[in-house]
């Protein structure tokens, strides 16, 4: 077998794939024209057995050169069709891993790296999604993408602590502290700066950027933070946790005195139960999800929002939007996970007022003041949309703004056949625009209309300032598109990305009117 050795720190290619050296072992990847790829490179031990609900711990060490070229197991989780999950991979708790794609050719210079949090309501997705395909980044912007795979659903946002037998909760952002560990101890290897990191994830995945933005265990792992259509406030806290554990121990027949059988139980039995809980909350408090992070007093100290709002999130930029058309996918995909009918959102403002005792009846009056036409479907889906991403949004951005460079950007593009389905810019339309991937769906009918050159030209544009951002700290495309200003809290400036971007100033000035500075959220 012939070997040539590349300048990129620690990797070397092979005829069978490119090698690259962790502190755990070799890994052997796929050289795939302009890149390098390597998938599922185990971050951590399996997290089975005794370790199912503990913290993630280091990998046993391997000899020789260990096989990286496909997916492992994912994290266990009912599939659906919310989250589109090839059916060719398989579940199993063999999950802590993470893919690396790199540029295959020469650099003088370490990468930036990007480190890609997947959304999916806490409870679905991975990292081996078609869509979240590095590739076209790295083509692009010379960069890093590290696509990070970690526990959902009941092994890693279940709280179970108020049961004891040690059970921790937050696991999978233990699962996300313990990957930022990797690459900032491995990713030179791959020829990425560790040095230059940003996290950015989508939907739950930038609540867990949002929640690690606040959390003292993840200070100084990563440098930059992108958040697209953060839940930013669907944090719990112990006594509301307590309450979804002991449902769970129902669920499985369980009394909480055995709850230490659940390190032996099925998995199946496990994700079984978990997919009614996660069915069940939000159809019962409409708003509410079942799996979440939780404030725990060690990872998250209190809340996220109450941690932005005292000035304490962590000191590095910040890019933070959302798509215009939120809820619309909830309805097609006739979803729990959001109320997008006028009683389930009276009940969410109900459910919200009853966490919120302090809030009187006079300012519940006022908000809803704001959405003239709740009683129809389209009052319901703008309400939903604005407490669960878009205010939440804006109070990151108010509050972290105030001591770091941050940007707001609201997302309007959709293609002609979006617009005739009415979803519009709904909820993760813009991941196919940021990954540069579009038709990674069975029958996508994201085109049938046509709109693939006015999409492709806006993809381009949003990629190029998320690698700009990455790089440099500032998403400015440097091709001659719209200035992007930076976030104040004054003027609320911000980029709305369309088939021409153009910026305005506090474009939701009528919704803060209403629903005003005051964060409001579930507990």
């Amino acid at each position: 077998m012939s070997t040539r050795y590349l300048e990129s720190p620690g990797v070397v290619s092979r005829d069978a794939g490119p090698v690259a050296r962790t502190t755990a072992g070799a890994v052997r990847g796929l050289h795939d024209g302009s890149v390098h790829i390597w998938r599922s490179i185990p971050y951590a031990a399996p997290p089975a057995g005794p370790r199912r609900f503990s913290r993630p711990q280091p990998p046993a060490p391997w000899d020789g050169e260990r096989d990286c070229t496909e997916f492992g197991e994912i994290a266990p989780q009912t599939m659906g069709t919310m989250v589109p999950v090839d059916s060719g991979l398989r579940t199993g708790e063999d999950c802590l891993w993470v893919n690396v794609t790199a540029p295959a050719n020469v650099s003088d210079e370490p990468r930036p790296v990007m480190v890609w949090l997947h959304g999916g309501a806490y409870c679905l997705g991975t990292a081996a999604q078609g869509i979240y395909d590095g590739r076209k980044l790295v083509e692009t912007g010379g960069v890093v993408v590290v696509g990070v795979n970690y526990r959902l659903g009941a092994l890693g946002f279940l709280d179970l602590s108020s049961l004891g037998h040690d059970f921790v909760p937050n696991l999978g952002l233990h699962d996300q502290i313990a990957a930022l560990e990797w690459v900032r101890d491995n990713i030179a290897a791959f020829g990425g700066d560790p040095g230059n990191v940003t996290v950015f994830g989508e939907s739950s995945g930038a609540g867990c950027v949002t929640a690690l933005l606040t959390s003292p265990p993840a200070a100084g792992l990563f440098h930059r933070a992108i958040a697209q259509s953060p839940p930013a406030t669907t944090v719990f806290g112990p006594e509301r946790a307590a309450g979804v554990a002991r449902r769970f121990l129902e669920l499985l027949e369980l009394p909480p005195q055995r709850a230490h059988e659940l390190l032996e139980c099925p998995l199946e039995r496990i994700v079984d139960a978990a997919g009614i809980l996660l069915d069940e909350v939000p159809l019962q408090s409409p708003g509410r999800l079942a799996a979440a992070p939780v404030v725990d007093g060690e990872l998250l100290p209190t809340y996220p929002a109450d941690r932005f709002q005292q000035g304490r999130s962590h000191r590095v930029p910040l890019m933070i939007g959302t798509n215009r058309d939120e809820a619309s996918l909830f309805r097609l995909f006739r979803s729990p996970i959001m109320p997008v009918t006028p009683d389930a959102v009276n009940a969410m403002l109900n459910g919200v007022a009853a966490d919120h005792p302090e809030m009187s009846p006079e300012r519940i009056a006022e908000i809803t003041s704001a959405y003239p036409d709740l009683s129809t479907s389209r009052g319901a889906l703008a309400m939903s949309t604005d407490a669960a991403f878009r205010m939440p949004s804006h109070w990151v951005a108010d509050a972290h703004s105030r001591h770091t460079r941050t940007w707001m950007y609201r997302f309007d593009q959709a293609t002609p056949m979006l617009k005739a389905a009415r979803v519009g810019a709904g909820h993760a339309t813009e991941l196919p625009y940021v990954f540069g991937n579009f038709g990674t769906l069975n029958h996508d009918p994201t085109f049938w209309l046509g709109g693939r050159k006015v999409a492709m030209e806006v993809s381009g544009r949003m990629m190029r300032r998320w690698l700009a951002f990455a790089e440099h700290g500032v998403p400015a495309a440097l091709d001659g598109s719209k200035h992007w200003p930076p976030y104040r809290e004054a003027t609320r400036t911000t980029l709305v990305i369309d088939a021409v971007d153009h910026v305005l100033d506090d474009p939701d000035h009528n919704l803060y009117t209403a629903w005003g500075d005051q964060v409001v959220g579930f507990s």
